[in-house]
């Protein structure tokens, strides 16, 4: 185990800065978010950012390609650069996950190049939780908060922060600030891991599962009568899918600038009474609908074509984030009586 006292840990961050681009979870007006480091930089205290860390691999808008028209002449032109290396520092075990549930989606044929290119020049650096918060339920998909995956993985005490390599990527991380690291034993990090696991044991949503949801329910949960009285109150806002880590809906749209075309990508959301809307009109009419579809999704059909794998990590921002108090916990347990 290697190990940099906490007053070290600028210099530390000033390092990995200067070998390639670093992000860091601080605090904004406010808002703990992801930013790129500058030197003197601190790391939020907040358990997780407002948005999550899927935007450093799908962000919000990216422009896929340009159109420059002259007469009957088409040139398609590519507007992407050689991608940089980063470093996404304090990456939580939830989010984490999210990455292997957006890969199954982005990294299976067709592969999406504008996700891998990002994907292979990402160094993701995790940050075992301490302070779990009452909406976390990331041990219900099996995510151990207080040993969470990425290429490295960090824990913060209250002196120092000690860092392990699990990949490759990993590895060539510590080596580039191996100087700046001691030697240390582990008794820090169990005893915290041991505290963390505690405190998990003891939220309210400690017992949540979703084993119900497993095996052949596809028709007993969408034909379940609770749908109605459950999305009666959604205002279709699309908050939850933008706050939402495994979340992956998008819209293509192409915009004339008047010397060309570019066409981009950016998030949509199924909750939108516009979303996939064709030339035959919308293939969901309501918005009981589109709410059975955004939780019929992460609880049965993505499982379902994973493996068992479900389309969620417990981040809580669902719950804390809805503006009527609606998430996929309610849904769940709401639905287990049918199953």
């Amino acid at each position: 185990m290697l190990k940099i006292s906490l007053d070290k840990l600028g210099s530390l961050f000033d390092a990995i800065a200067e070998k390639e681009a670093l992000y860091i979870p601080a605090d904004k007006a406010g808002q703990p978010q992801y930013m790129r480091y500058q030197t003197g930089m601190q790391m939020t205290e907040a358990l997780n950012t407002v948005r999550s860390a899927k935007d450093f691999f799908f962000p919000q808008t990216e422009n896929l390609v340009n159109f420059k028209v002259s007469g009957k002449t088409i040139e398609i032109i590519d507007p992407r650069t050689e991608q940089e290396d980063f470093v996404v520092f304090g990456v939580r075990g939830c989010d984490v996950r999210s990455f292997s549930i957006l890969d199954k989606v982005f990294l299976v044929d067709p592969i999406d190049t504008y996700y891998e290119n990002r994907r292979k020049h990402g160094t993701i650096v995790s940050m075992a939780c301490t302070r779990p918060s009452e909406t976390c339920f990331c041990h219900t998909f099996g995510i151990d908060a207080a040993e969470p995956e990425g290429d490295a993985v960090c824990w913060k005490t209250e002196d120092a922060l000690y860092i392990k390599a699990n990949t490759e990527k990993g590895e060539a991380l510590i080596e580039k600030i191996r100087p700046m690291l001691e030697e240390s034993d582990d008794s820090a990090v169990e005893a915290q891991k041991a505290a963390t696991r505690e405190i998990l044991g003891k939220l309210p949503l400690a017992n949540f599962s979703t084993e119900k949801f497993g095996g052949d329910v596809l028709l007993k949960a969408f034909n379940s009568e609770k749908w109605a009285s459950l999305s009666e109150a959604c205002l279709g806002c699309g908050t939850c899918t933008f706050v939402c880590p495994t979340c992956q809906c998008y819209d293509i749209r192409d915009y004339d600038t008047g010397h060309g075309i570019q066409r981009f990508r950016c998030w949509d959301s199924c909750m939108y009474s516009d979303f996939t809307l064709m030339a035959g009109g919308q293939p969901r009419l309501t918005q009981k609908e589109r709410f059975r579809q955004r939780f019929m999704h992460k609880l049965v059909y993505f499982p379902a074509n994973n493996n068992g794998e479900y389309g969620c990590v417990g981040c809580g921002r669902c719950l804390s984030k809805c503006p009527i108090s609606m998430n996929i916990v309610k849904v769940a347990k709401s639905l287990e009586g049918d199953l």
